[in-house]
């Protein structure tokens, strides 16, 4: 039996998985965020190695034919702290890194070619000809980009939040989702104060407000309403883009979990062949197999949520990161 390891490490969450030629999940582990330009190339390696022990528990690890790391914000250096990660965990060949973008797309289709649009914490769309990119936009980071993405949207919201309790306006169901959210009380201008020092310590605790902000919409906030509906224009914007022939995948969390942004850029998608991301462990473990062995078919059973196996050849008494 041979195995095959992908890896998706994100800005929020890292996810490893390992499958069988067949397709079968063996083993799946989750761990924190990956991105090392975010977080730094030490926790995201960290990250990145707690994720894949945890999929290789009760595994061989000698029996990992390729696999496929999908790392958003790495460099090529990146690819010597994956090598000794792997070498750590008793893998012999060091992953295939990639873009987050490549294992997204193939989380979400088979076809060559494509294009795809990515809304997490960041946003971006991506062109795809033959299985490589061949145009991006947007990816330009929370700071300067990301338009239409998570963090875009908590900004967005905790910002019209600020504003509203600065000016003493009659609190909605945004603003005091928001309060809720960084834990503050008492008068509009102090929770205003108290939420800016936060969100000037933790930027992530801004990006995590993003789904307050569909909350909120559905409550009936106007302002809320006002926010999707911008993330989605630009979202779709930006979509539109890197044009091409295919089906447009929609994922990250903003754009796989049903809600009004969603909603909105499916509308405005219009009559585009649109389908959904699935796991992004499981497209980057579909990529090493296709690497190794070529186009199975198997694509629904890698990228779908599955369970563990537990046939007695898939628990084997492990040696895995020991």
């Amino acid at each position: 039996m041979i195995l095959f390891a992908g890896v998706d490490a994100g800005g929020t969450t890292t996810r490893a998985a390992l499958h069988a030629a067949d397709g079968t999940r063996l083993g799946y582990g989750t761990a924190g965020p990956g991105n090392p330009a975010a977080h730094g190339a030490s926790a995201a390696g960290a990250a990145i190695e707690q994720a894949l022990r945890r999929a290789l528990d009760g595994l061989d690890p000698s029996l990992v034919a390729a696999s496929v790391a999908g790392v958003a914000g790495a460099d090529d250096g990146f690819a010597e702290v994956l090598r000794h990660i792997w070498a750590g965990c008793g893998i012999a060949s060091p992953p295939r890194l990639v873009g987050d973008v490549d294992v997204a797309y193939a989380a979400g289709t088979p076809a060559p070619s494509g294009t795809l649009l990515l809304a997490g914490t960041g946003a971006a769309a991506a062109r795809f000809s033959g299985r490589a990119v061949t145009a991006v936009a947007d990816g330009l980071g929370w700071l300067l980009g990301d338009e239409g993405g998570g963090f875009w949207i908590g900004r967005a919201g905790v910002r019209a939040a600020v504003h509203a309790l600065d000016r003493g306006l009659p609190s909605g169901p945004l603003a005091e989702l928001v309060s809720a959210h960084f834990g503050v009380t008492g008068e509009p201008r102090r929770r205003a104060d108290r939420i800016v020092r936060l969100a000037q310590a933790d930027r992530m605790l801004v990006a995590a407000a993003s789904p307050l902000v569909a909350e909120a919409a559905g409550a009936g906030d106007g302002g809320a309403a006002r926010i999707v509906g911008e993330a989605a224009r630009r979202l779709a914007a930006t979509a539109g883009r890197v044009p091409g022939e295919g089906p447009i995948v929609l994922a990250g969390g903003v754009l796989t979990a049903d809600g009004p942004v969603r909603t909105a850029v499916m509308a405005l998608l219009g009559e585009r062949e649109v389908v959904t991301a699935r796991d992004g462990a499981g497209g980057a473990s579909w990529l090493a197999a296709l690497d190794r062995l070529g186009d199975l078919g198997t694509h629904a059973r890698f990228t779908g949520p599955g369970q563990h196996a537990q046939s007695a050849r898939g628990r084997a008494v492990s040696r895995a990161c020991r």
